[in-house]
């Protein structure tokens, strides 16, 4: 048992707490994401103990080894990018998607769930700061993707994530994280999508992207350290 995984678990609560009380919002709105990527199964099962039940992976090949391990009644999570040719397997694995950045990817995802036989909440990946080394779609694109979605029967978008560009100083990413809400209330009077959920903000940056309207947040190294290596 990693005793200092509690210790761990319970700061990071506390920073999400003093951030959504600076922000004046009820601290349930902010929700946590245990990324497990490279930590096994082990690893899993001290959080859980510890009374974490939401994981977030980040690959499917790695995901696909590791969930028959773990305890049951868990909810996992896709973080990272997905390959179209990783939906069938990623529909049977996770709870929910937040990576979608293609129409391509989206009706991938639908027939996948499908085949799985559920409705697979999704979130629309959004490159709001136009770095061409990240994911995501072109703000641009986003209402021409919802309006798709509306056609869909086994995918539910159900808000928006983003990754800022990483700056040591994490005050730097208030800027795109705001950004990302203002799009989302400008599309939801745009396109009718309630568009609740904002996944954004990590160990670096989560008390900004809380103060800026985030509903999750993904946070592997403060609770588990840094990746472990193979």
């Amino acid at each position: 048992m990693d005793s200092g995984l509690a210790e761990r678990l319970q700061a990071v609560r506390e920073r999400m707490e003093s951030a959504c009380a600076r922000a004046g919002r009820d601290p349930g709105g902010a929700r946590l994401v245990a990324v497990s990527k490279t930590h096994g199964p082990d690893r899993v099962r001290e959080a859980v103990e510890c009374g974490l039940t939401v994981f977030g992976e980040s690959k499917v090949q790695e995901a696909q080894a590791k969930i028959p391990q773990c305890p049951g009644r868990l909810s996992w999570h896709l973080v990272g990018h997905l390959q179209r040719n990783k939906a069938a397997v990623a529909a049977q694995l996770f709870d929910y998607i937040h990576s979608v950045d293609s129409a391509r990817l989206l009706e991938a995802v639908d027939r996948a769930s499908a085949e799985a036989g559920k409705v697979m909440p999704v979130l629309l990946e959004v490159n709001v700061s136009g770095e061409s080394s990240k994911f995501g779609l072109a703000p641009a694109d986003v209402p021409a993707l919802l309006a798709r979605a509306n056609e869909l029967d086994n995918v539910e978008v159900r808000g928006l994530m983003t990754m800022p560009p990483f700056t040591e100083d994490p005050a730097e990413a208030r800027p795109w994280f705001r950004r990302l809400r203002e799009l989302r209330d400008a599309w939801r009077g745009e396109t009718g999508f309630a568009l609740d959920e904002l996944s954004m903000g990590m160990t670096h940056d989560l008390e900004i992207a809380i103060e800026e309207g985030a509903t999750w947040v993904r946070v592997g190294t403060a609770l588990f350290g840094e990746r472990e290596r193979t």
